[in-house]
């Protein structure tokens, strides 16, 4: 939607009295919930999705990293203290935003699961499907394709795991600007056989069953603001093993329904076939793993963004007697 567009949108809006204004994207729309707000006498506040400072060299390559990481750092301290208050989707993300110089409050607030993820998916139905043997072992990466997924250093982890688990294969699901390099990269390290991109697949359908049919999630990102997909394969009962960084400590933290791993490909893959090797170990730890992201359930997490946006809203006025 153009600004123009956006501001006609709000301006419908004007004549009703909202106690909140919450934000979710920045730049255009940014600016004009900001000014939305201000005239209303609204309280505002934004959920801080996304880590520009780490993602922005990768869009803009042309300038130095030094320079798009300023950039960043300077642009979102300038949007974040315009607020009343900021949601930051992990500790590690509220860290961040204290570093650029963000004094406003910071709250964090995952974003939770919705009733539906927790829907079991039918694996066996996803690996017929796709012609994949009831035994063979599979590892699932789900995500956008993009460079700052780390998803090339799961295709280095997969060269060392098939010198020990030769028929493991692993299923990359998402589609982005990184994919036709990383099936470039596939194919330079000799793992056609090894490794198969599947695209997009629907949340609501086939991308259940795909969860469900993995043995192990494997996921390497060192810089995501939360790691939601980490919580999906967990609601499927999926055991997963991830390097515990930036976003993803906040899920991996108690160990619970996981394996960490080192940010080095053949400790990885070591991790990974410790796991395929004990299935009891692995059947366990998907049950944990289950049991775990019922913690994380959009409900609790709605009750607490009800909680603070009642802290925001200013107190009715009292009716005189």
């Amino acid at each position: 939607m153009s600004f123009g567009g956006l501001r006609r949108a709000l301006a419908a809006l004007a004549q009703r009295k909202f106690d909140v204004v919450h934000i979710h994207t920045p730049f255009l729309a940014h600016y004009a919930g900001l000014r939305f707000a201000r005239q209303q006498g609204t309280p505002v506040i934004a959920t801080y999705h996304t880590l520009f400072e780490e993602y922005l060299h990768h869009y803009v390559p042309l300038l130095p990293r030094k320079i798009t990481g300023g950039l960043a750092r300077r642009f979102s301290r300038s949007q974040c203290n315009q607020l009343d208050a900021v949601i930051a989707p992990s500790h590690a993300m509220q860290q961040a935003l204290l570093a650029y110089g963000i004094t406003r409050r910071i709250e964090i607030l995952p974003t939770g699961l919705p009733a539906e993820r927790f829907q079991a998916g039918d694996g066996n139905a996803f690996r017929r499907r796709h012609g994949l043997g009831e035994d063979q072992p599979l590892l699932l990466f789900v995500g956008r394709a993009a460079h700052e997924k780390n998803i090339g250093f799961l295709l280095e982890m997969m060269l060392e795991l098939r010198k020990r688990s030769p028929n493991a294969l692993l299923l990359i699901a998402g589609e982005g600007p990184a994919a036709q390099s990383l099936r470039a990269q596939a194919t330079r390290l000799g793992l056609d056989g090894s490794v198969r991109f599947l695209g997009y697949f629907d949340r609501g359908s086939e991308l259940q069953d795909c969860y469900s049919a993995a043995n192990v999630f494997v996921f390497s990102s060192l810089t995501e603001t939360q790691g939601l997909v980490l919580l999906e394969a967990m609601a499927q009962g999926v055991p997963v093993v991830a390097i515990p960084r930036m976003g993803t400590i906040d899920i991996l933290g108690p160990g619970l329904g996981c394996r960490h791993a080192p940010n080095d490909p053949k400790g990885f893959a070591q991790v990974v076939q410790d796991l395929l090797a004990d299935r009891g170990a692995c059947r366990a730890l998907g049950v944990q793993a289950r049991e775990y992201a019922q913690s994380w359930a959009s409900m609790r997490m709605a009750q607490r963004l009800s909680a603070l946006y009642a802290s925001l809203a200013p107190a009715p006025a009292l009716r005189p007697r």
